[in-house]
């Protein structure tokens, strides 16, 4: 079987960035929806037409993955408006900002607390990996018919393609 719209691929992968630096690697084979929302559409253009056992090296340049840096999406808060819990490298999803909050800073944004000072926490909104080219290395492990559930989600269960620091205390503040 060859890779199509609307079929479920079996990955594995190596993400590394243009130095060469390791950002993740996939050992056990994950699936994804080819043609739904869970993987950026340079990967699943690049997949078509490839059959179990097959490897793709690909170069991505920030266009093609998670963007450029904007630092528009920077934000410094005040730290009295959060808990005395936080700690860098947390993530917070920009509906559950705390009521005090910048209130140009877009909702529908997962932040990353990348700095707490004693009177400020810095806010920010890109992806961690928002203005890097990558390199992926991928494995084709498996392919099948996507369910008629998985094509109305528009996903396989695994979400869109992520990847996330390896930050410790990484969690969701609600």
């Amino acid at each position: 079987m060859e890779i199509k719209h609307q079929c479920v691929v079996a990955l594995t992968w190596v993400l590394k960035d243009t130095l060469g630096e390791e950002l993740d690697v996939l050992d056990d084979p994950v699936e994804f929806l080819v043609g739904g929302n869970d993987l950026l559409a340079r990967i699943e253009e690049a997949l078509q037409g490839h059959r179990v056992g097959d490897t793709l090296a690909l170069h991505l340049e920030p266009e093609d993955a998670f963007g450029d840096y904007q630092d528009q999406l920077l934000f410094l808060e005040p730290r009295s408006l959060f808990p005395d819990s936080l700690e860098e490298g947390m993530t917070i999803e920009g509906h559950a900002l705390p009521a005090g909050c910048n209130a140009d800073a877009p909702r529908d944004v997962l932040y990353t607390v990348s700095e707490i000072y004693p009177e400020h926490v810095v806010l920010d909104g890109n992806h961690p990996l928002a203005g890097i080219a990558l390199r992926l290395q991928l494995k084709v492990c498996a392919i099948r018919e996507a369910t008629v559930d998985e094509v109305g989600r528009g996903t396989a269960g695994t979400g869109f393609f992520r990847v996330q620091p390896q930050a410790p205390g990484s969690a969701s503040l609600h």
